[in-house]
């Protein structure tokens, strides 16, 4: 017998070397995609004129968002924002003055109507004095003594009075400051916001002007391309289509390099092309160094 192989152990599996079947190459892996098909929409064709269009329509969103962004961004309106807390802060002292008036006006009130009181009963018990109603030495000089106390009295109630006085004149003064005050800043409020709707109705009506012809140009470019532009202007921060000037996608601004370039010299004439870089519709014409 000749020499055997090496034994298996039992429980051991034969080393078999199956052989593996071979992978056909991916297209993925190995081979790079056709540019075109990611370059350009498929089955999306417009002729170069429409195209062209399409870029005058772009022009006018622009300005529709220009114009938008100028009436926001009118001086009138921070103008506006800042006398109105001016406003809001004067109005508020001028309710603490007109209230600490009040307060005094009703302190006032309260203080002479108590001069009046002592002043009454002053006067009574003056008039029994003087009458000779009392007779006895000891209620002659009690009322005597009651007499120079309510003179005290109605002196201090006086000072009171007096003092209040000074304190109303100075809040109905302070009412009367902030009051013009008030009226100044509102009558600059008042001259701002005029200036700021009659800005306003500028640029409304020529927003209303440019969106009309937008709105003519916009109905001369196929419906489809049209679909495509506002769904790319919408992804794209507004701007949906952009032209090839000078190997460059005005659109983000980056050149084409070479490969890109062949691509579009390749596509027809009416294909509609998309840059590689910001998928906006990139627009030839005869400025675009093809």
């Amino acid at each position: 017998m000749g020499p055997q192989g090496p034994r298996l152990e039992d429980g051991h599996r034969p080393l078999v070397r199956t052989p593996r079947p071979r992978r056909r190459p991916s297209v993925e892996r190995h081979a790079r995609p056709f540019r075109l098909h990611l370059f350009w929409s498929p089955q999306l064709n417009a002729a170069p004129a429409d195209q062209i269009r399409l870029l005058d329509v772009q022009a006018l969103d622009v300005r529709l968002q220009q114009i938008a962004h100028k009436r926001r961004s009118l001086p009138e309106h921070a103008e506006i924002e800042s006398l109105n807390k001016d406003l809001t802060q004067l109005r508020d002292l001028l309710v603490a003055a007109q209230t600490e008036e009040s307060d005094c006006a009703r302190e006032q009130t309260k203080a002479e109507q108590d001069v009046d009181q002592v002043r009454q009963r002053a006067a009574r018990d003056q008039q029994r004095l003087d009458s000779g109603a009392v007779s006895s030495p000891k209620d002659l000089e009690n009322l005597q003594r009651e007499i120079t106390s309510l003179a005290k009295r109605q002196g201090d109630l006086e000072e009171i009075v007096l003092e209040v006085m000074e304190r109303r004149e100075s809040a109905q003064e302070r009412v009367a400051e902030l009051t013009e005050r008030v009226s100044a800043v509102q009558a600059k409020v008042d001259d701002a916001t005029g200036r700021r709707d009659a800005a306003q109705a500028e640029l409304d009506g020529e927003a209303a002007s440019v969106a009309k012809e937008r709105e003519l140009v916009a109905g001369s470019v196929p419906a489809d391309l049209m679909k495509l532009y506002e769904k790319l202007r919408e992804q794209q921060g507004g701007v949906g289509a952009a032209r090839l000037y000078q190997r460059k996608c005005e659109g983000c601004h980056i050149e084409l390099n070479i490969t890109e370039l062949n691509e579009v010299r390749a596509a027809a004439a009416d294909a509609v092309v998309r840059c590689e870089n910001c998928r906006r519709i990139l627009v030839r014409t005869s400025e675009s160094g093809l």
